[in-house]
Parts: C-alpha cells; sequence; structure tokens
C-alpha cells in the first residue's frame, strides 16, 4: 500500500515541476515573442495552480508520515519530496518574478540583443528537468551531473552582468530596462541554485551520502 501511495506522490511531484518549467520557460519566451498573454497567464493562471499544488503535497506527505511512521528509504523518499516541494514553491515565486520584470520590458524598446538570457534560461530549465528526472529515476549520478552544471550558470551570469554594467555606463537611459535584465538573469541564478539543492537531495536519498556543502552553500 504504501508504494503505491509514494508512485502516486511521485506522480503529483511531476506535475508540479512540470508546471514550474512551464512558468519559467514561458517567462523568457512571454519576452522574446513579445507574448503579454503568455506572461500574464503565469501571474494569474499558472501561481495559483502551483501555490494549491504546492499545499496538496504538503498534506500529502505530512499525511503519510502519520499513518505508516515509513523507515530508512521510504522516509528519505518522502523527506526528499517535502525538500522539492518547498524548492518548487520558491521556483514558482522566481518565476513571478521573471514575468514581472518581462512585462515591464514589453512595454519600453528592445535592448538587442538580450544579453545571453535565452541561452541562460535553457542551462536552468535543463537543470530543473534533469533534477526531477534524477529523482524519479534514483539516479545519483544524473543528481550529481546537476550539481556540476551549476558553475556554468554563475558563469554565464556573471558574463550577462558584466555586459549589463558596460551598457548602462555608456548609456545612461538604458538603466532601467537593464536592471529588470539583472533581475531576470538573478531569477534564473537562484532557480539553478535550488535545482542543485535537489541534485544534492537525490544523491542522499538514492545513496544516504551527503554532497551539500560540497558545491558550496545555496
Amino acid at each position: 500500500m504504501l508504494t503505491e501511495k509514494l508512485q502516486d506522490l511521485k506522480k503529483n511531484l511531476l506535475e508540479y515541476a512540470a508546471l514550474a518549467e512551464t512558468m519559467v520557460a514561458d517567462g523568457i519566451q512571454g519576452l522574446l515573442q513579445k507574448d503579454e498573454t503568455k506572461l500574464k497567464n503565469i501571474l494569474e493562471k499558472h501561481e495559483p495552480q502551483a501555490n494549491l499544488r504546492e499545499i496538496e503535497l504538503d498534506e500529502k506527505c505530512t499525511s503519510l508520515l502519520a499513518q505508516y511512521q515509513p523507515k530508512a528509504k521510504d522516509l528519505r523518499t518522502i523527506l526528499m519530496v517535502l525538500g522539492m516541494n518547498r524548492d518548487l514553491e520558491r521556483i514558482g515565486d522566481h518565476a513571478v518574478n521573471i514575468a514581472q520584470s518581462a512585462l515591464y520590458l514589453l512595454e519600453r524598446p528592445p535592448l538587442d540583443p538580450l544579453f545571453d538570457l535565452p541561452r541562460l534560461s535553457g542551462l536552468v530549465n535543463g537543470m530543473l528537468r534533469d533534477s526531477v528526472d534524477a529523482f524519479l529515476q534514483e539516479d545519483s549520478a544524473l543528481g550529481k551531473n546537476v550539481c556540476e552544471r551549476d558553475d556554468e550558470v554563475d558563469e554565464l551570469r556573471g558574463q550577462i552582468l558584466r555586459k549589463l554594467i558596460a551598457c548602462m555606463s555608456s548609456d545612461a537611459s538604458t538603466i532601467e530596462r537593464a536592471l529588470h535584465i539583472i533581475r531576470i538573469s538573478g531569477n534564473l541564478e537562484r532557480i539553478a541554485d535550488l535545482t542543485t539543492n535537489i541534485g544534492e537531495e537525490v544523491i542522499f536519498m538514492a545513496e544516504g551520502r551527503v554532497l551539500k556543502h560540497h558545491q558550496g552553500e545555496k
């Protein structure tokens, strides 16, 4: 019975993760495609859905802990879902921040190109997708790979920041727009940090080995 409940729990988590991934991707795609509807959907439709899923998952985890008092790997799995649930909720919050800044930018002349934001978004969404796959497959090697990719995200975000500082220094009229792009890149970087947390937790769940702090504080 507990095995079936855990499978259902994982299914619910996968659906929540897919929603979070859509929110992050749509924030950048809405900006690139000048799609105001896609961006407003994040704020008005997807965020309320994400909040409901977070509450439902938390309640299911709490119920399973109370009802079955699981041990060993089953206990680690439920605790992992609880941790991922919190991470996904925070990822959703960052996606909302991205959408808000994207809506601001749509109303103003574009800064072209968008300073590698599409590439950064692609890296981050790939990490999010793979961190969830690592959990579902109990693949500690994939979890470690996700953690390793965080350095690439940090480096790219640093490049974007340097370019935007140069842009603002040479043309003061770009400052407000550049600050919103910096905000978007910062939120993407924090999403990458959260997926790294998930990768670390996958290693703990699968191997009982703590990787946290080996990759630095998140």
